[in-house]
């Protein structure tokens, strides 16, 4: 009875190995989705060096990251040129491809999409918010409906907090046509989902105010690279 090896990279250069195991000659003939992310990544890379492949130097990538492709997306080609067979051109490459990433996610809802819960919410902002090493704070602009109207940044700070004006939220919300309702969200880039006491200060003044020139806070997110807090699904926003 013979037993099945794991599979392994064939040795040598990867011009020396059969075409079917070529990561650029397998997408063309089976699709991107067939490609593991290290070859994905060999890809991106074009060549090796003396000692690895261009896979081999992607894996090298991946382990660094941990395999988390949002902590890779937050790398800056200087991260990239820290591995050897990375300069700073291939480090240019791979810092546009993760950018591409990112702003594809961005672009999954339309302006017009209807924002139903605090999870299409999440889904909506993570891309924008999820990834950042700074704190920032965003505001969307929403219909009768629930229809994204627009999306504004409301302030940018650093890594500890950053600060947000009344005045600066309602002038975006009046400018806004058609706009009843708003959904602030900003980011903590220590994956602490929980909100501060002056989160929490923030969130009731805003949603007085909003009562007071006819416009409703529907939610408060906080958000994370994994996961969000929902002031609204905790009953916190303050509102009798």
């Amino acid at each position: 009875m013979s037993i099945l090896k794991p599979y392994e990279a064939p040795s040598g250069g990867i011009k020396s190995w059969h075409e079917d195991e070529r990561p650029r000659e397998k997408l063309q003939a089976a699709g991107a989705a067939r490609l593991s992310l290290a070859e994905l990544l060999g890809i991106l890379i074009g060549s090796g060096h003396a000692e690895a492949t261009a896979i081999e130097v992607g894996r090298e990538i991946l382990r660094a990251a941990d395999y988390d492709l949002h902590t890779l997306a937050r790398w800056q080609p200087a991260d990239f040129c820290r591995f050897k067979g990375i300069g700073p051109a291939r480090a240019v490459t791979l810092t546009a491809a993760m950018e591409l990433t990112r702003r594809r996610e961005n672009q999954r809802f339309r302006p017009d999409t209807p924002l139903m819960n605090s999870q299409d919410t999440y889904q909506y902002l993570r891309s924008i918010l999820g990834d950042l090493e700074h704190e920032e704070c965003w505001l969307v602009c929403l219909s009768q409906s629930n229809r994204v109207l627009a999306t504004h940044l409301i302030s940018r700070g650093g890594i500890t907090g950053t600060v947000v004006d009344a005045r600066v939220v309602f002038r975006h919300a009046v400018n806004t046509a058609r706009c009843v309702s708003l959904i602030l969200a900003h980011n903590h880039p220590s994956g602490n989902r929980h909100p501060s006491p002056a989160d929490i200060q923030l969130t009731r003044k805003l949603a007085t105010a909003a009562r007071h020139v006819d416009f409703t806070l529907q939610d408060h997110l906080i958000v994370t690279q994994s996961t969000y807090f929902s002031f609204a699904d905790e009953g916190m926003l303050g509102i009798d």
